[in-house]
């Protein structure tokens, strides 16, 4: 793809660059150019050196704290950020319920809320599938009963991704049974994690990793001054949120760079062998997948810019979290490929081989999930054929 950048656009190209480069912590490059997982402390470290630079909120308005940037110096950023292998921010507070907030919450909710969420002084978590609940979302459980002041929440949230580290969470909950759809009757609330009836259990992967939860809530309190909106719109603003999780599924640059690092790899030869560059077969299984991304690229570049001049992304995000995760599944498998051997061993602590080969399997296993999480993928086709076809 050509984007066309003027005189004002490559020097902010220039300035991003330079940024990464010198303001990257070496510990944080080290760790993701090995492929390990990084630790809170370090992710937390990381956006708030992009806070204290101003580009914490990178699509949000600038009266509470955003760039104010244009599509193609957000597409810059984007593709300066990714190619710098630097960490993507943690979605749950920036990119999740900050836009919810300063689109639906009230003043006085923007005024506690927004400051520490761009300042990443908190961490949110998402509470959205349940034990019964999660492509289905509308089948949700969790109650939230009025009782006066506050909301009494009882319930369960599962796949809470790193929730075991929050200090709050943004939760769909069903504040009315008496409705004619289920998508009715859920609202949006905001919970403390703090608040006494709650209990976190951890959910350990078959790689020994604490990533995901379940949360339990038990005759918990929340104020009523934390229901987002009106009670009985959560499912209008969770779908804003879905839609803005979707579109960030795509991950094209970071597909990209994946991209070079293995045209990189098959380049190289080892041990006398000849290269993979040489097999005709896996550098076709290579080829089909840049044709993919680079398709992928105008969507996005599309969808983006509706973003950038207000409009919510509709069927397109859709659009972007199939092409976009399957693409990244594709690289997964072809990387695991392309390492061979040194994909096989798997020890927790210092890795057996080169680099972040030896994490390939380990990579291909976990992601098998950017297909099911945000809305699996089969249900974006559903959407697709409602909302585009008309079926």
């Amino acid at each position: 793809m050509h984007v066309t950048f003027n005189d004002k656009d490559l020097a902010f190209q220039d300035e991003v660059r330079a940024f990464f480069r010198d303001e990257l912590p070496d510990d944080i490059r080290d760790a993701m150019d090995s492929g390990v997982e990084m630790q809170p402390e370090m992710q937390i470290r990381w956006q708030q050196i992009l806070y204290r630079k101003g580009w914490a909120g990178v699509n949000w308005p600038i009266e509470y704290g955003g760039t104010d940037w244009s599509p193609v110096q957000k597409y810059i950023f984007a593709r300066e950020e990714a190619f710098a292998n630097a960490p993507l921010v943690i979605p749950f507070g920036l990119r999740m319920v900050g836009p919810v907030i300063y689109t639906f919450g009230s003043d006085e909710q923007k005024q506690r809320f927004l400051p520490d969420i761009l300042a990443s002084n908190v961490w949110w978590a998402q509470g959205y599938s349940e034990p019964g609940a999660g492509s289905d979302l509308a089948s949700l459980k969790m109650r939230a009963d009025f009782a006066g002041d506050h909301y009494v929440a009882n319930g369960t949230k599962t796949w809470t991704t790193l929730g075991q580290h929050a200090d709050w969470i943004f939760c769909l909950v069903r504040t009315s049974t008496d409705v004619a759809r289920r998508q009715e009757g859920i609202s949006f609330l905001l919970i403390d994690m703090k608040t006494p009836g709650i209990t976190v259990t951890p959910i350990i992967l078959l790689d020994g990793k604490h990533e995901v939860n379940e949360i339990h809530f038990d005759n918990v309190k929340v104020p009523v001054e934390n229901l987002v909106g009106e009670e009985g719109k959560g499912w209008t603003y969770g779908k804003v949120l879905l839609q803005h999780e979707r579109t960030n599924s795509a991950h094209t640059f970071r597909s990209e760079y994946a991209l070079r690092k293995l045209r990189a790899q098959a380049a190289r030869s080892v041990r006398g062998a000849p290269p993979l560059a040489d097999d005709r077969n896996f550098m076709r299984k290579l080829a089909a997948i840049e044709v993919d991304l680079k398709s992928l690229e105008y969507i996005e570049l599309r969808t983006l810019a509706a973003i950038s001049s207000g409009k919510a992304p509709g069927p397109e995000s859709s659009f972007l979290k199939i092409k976009g995760t399957e693409i990244v599944q594709a690289i997964d498998e072809l990387t695991m490929e392309a390492a061979g051997y040194y994909a096989l061993p798997y020890k927790a602590g210092p890795s057996v081989g080169e680099g972040a080969e030896t994490q390939s399997a380990l990579t291909y296993f976990n992601n098998r999930k950017v297909t099911i999480f945000a809305g699996s993928n089969e249900i974006q086709k559903n959407i697709i054929a409602k909302h585009v076809l008309g079926l």
